[in-house]
């Protein structure tokens, strides 16, 4: 169930007190540390508790130092129910065992294929893990069967179960898991690029997916292309009935929101476009769950000045042929904004060196602010350091965010 402003609001009051709020969740409950006055041992909070923080050099053994940290998914074992987090790295793909959340255990990683990549990012579909690399030439999709992970003993070098190569450097991938589609995008350097676009890929065999077609709107992107940064499909049950069954996909093409049918995978139609007079970088965004809004990050205004407080736009897409911004909700710092998502009413948004803010999207079109767990204790300056991404889908109520130089921090909402 989803923990609704009032509960959040009384938690916050007991901390604020010294108090430790219980409930039924919390019985036996090991946190490394409660929010509590506004801290969480030497983070800054506000209605976030701190269940775990690994440090990046202990996410696995001789970790470099300059072994950043990128993206986080997750994946909970459908036989044995332990969670774990996946931690895209700089050289690789670090797994953690969440069995137990106060002590989180890295148990295995993948190296990369190619050079160091600033950008790594995974998703996961049908217990196997697809991970890509952005300005690594070669790269492709490196897929793991994720079962693996039952058998372990020891932290453990892991080997790759396929590698798809139609693609070379990617930027992101996104997966469609009722559809059991993947889309690579911010395709470069070799094989099927689609101008940087959609690659679509079906996953029927995890380990050998199969190409379906390309998708790329020209004249978005910054060199016009159709490049697009990051993306969400979905099979559509918002308002309009037109659309409504589709699968849909809203992408983030630099310059413009664009929306797709992506139905046939071999005649994708665009649907609708959107932008606004002062953006930056249209980087990544999250459907409400009702499908009504899409709640987007520009990840350029806050350090060029155009903005002095971090800016989550709110589109209405109530009509998927034709957005509509229709609010900019600005955030308490000028934190600059990264990856968000959805989940059970709530947003959860990594801002860099503010660490990931929760607002409450109870109402969709006018999201509030929540509470926040800060990552990066020295400031909130608009630079891209800190916390890049994060999972709040796990059962447990675990919420993964990872922070660049940080490691990785397992948080909860207080009951």
């Amino acid at each position: 169930m989803r923990r609704t402003v009032p509960i959040l609001a009384f938690a916050i009051a007991l901390t604020a007190c010294g108090e430790s709020p219980t409930g039924p969740g919390d019985v036996g409950l090991q946190l490394e540390a409660r929010c509590s006055g506004g801290f969480a041992k030497q983070f800054a909070c506000e209605g976030v508790d701190l269940w775990a923080h690994v440090p990046l050099g202990d996410l696995e053994p001789g970790l470099s130092n300059f072994a950043s940290v990128s993206d986080v998914w997750g994946w909970t074992d459908p036989q044995t129910g332990i969670e774990y987090a996946l931690i895209g790295r700089s050289n690789g793909l670090t797994i953690v065992d969440l069995s137990k959340p106060h002590a989180p255990k890295p148990v295995g990683r993948l190296a990369s294929p190619t050079p160091s990549s600033t950008w790594r990012d995974v998703k996961v579909y049908s217990d196997h893990a697809y991970i890509v690399a952005d300005a690594s030439d070669g790269h492709g999709i490196q897929i793991l069967d994720l079962t693996r992970l039952r058998t372990l003993e020891g932290f453990t070098d892991l080997a790759v179960d396929g590698r798809y190569t139609g693609v070379s450097s990617v930027h992101n991938i996104a997966i469609n898991e009722e559809t059991g589609f993947a889309y690579s995008v911010g395709n470069a350097g070799g094989g099927t690029t689609c101008g940087g676009g959609l690659h679509m890929l079906d996953l029927a065999n995890p380990t050998n997916p199969l190409f379906v077609g390309c998708f790329a709107e020209l004249g978005t992107g910054r060199t016009g292309t159709g490049y697009t940064h990051d993306v969400q499909c979905v099979v559509y049950r918002g308002p309009d009935t037109e659309h409504q069954g589709r699968e849909v996909c809203v992408a983030s093409n630099e310059t413009a929101v664009v929306t797709v049918d992506v139905t046939d995978k071999s005649n994708p139609t665009t649907l609708g476009t959107g932008t606004y007079p002062d953006f930056g970088y249209i980087h990544q965004g999250w459907l409400s769950e009702d499908h009504r809004f899409f709640y987007q990050n520009d990840e350029s205004d806050e350090a060029s000045g155009t903005v002095n407080r971090t800016r989550m736009l709110v589109w209405d897409v109530t009509d998927l042929d034709d957005p509509v911004l229709a609010k900019e909700h600005l955030g308490p710092t000028g934190a600059i904004d990264h990856n968000l998502y959805v989940h059970e009413g709530l947003i959860y948004h990594s801002n860099y060196t503010f660490g990931v803010r929760i607002l409450d999207a109870s109402d969709p079109g006018n999201p509030t602010e929540l509470g926040f767990f800060d990552t990066v204790i020295e400031n909130d300056a608009a630079t891209f350091a800190g916390s890049w991404s994060n999972y709040p889908y796990f059962e447990s109520g675990a919420i993964l965010v990872t922070s660049s130089r940080e490691g990785l921090f397992v948080l909860r909402l207080p009951d």
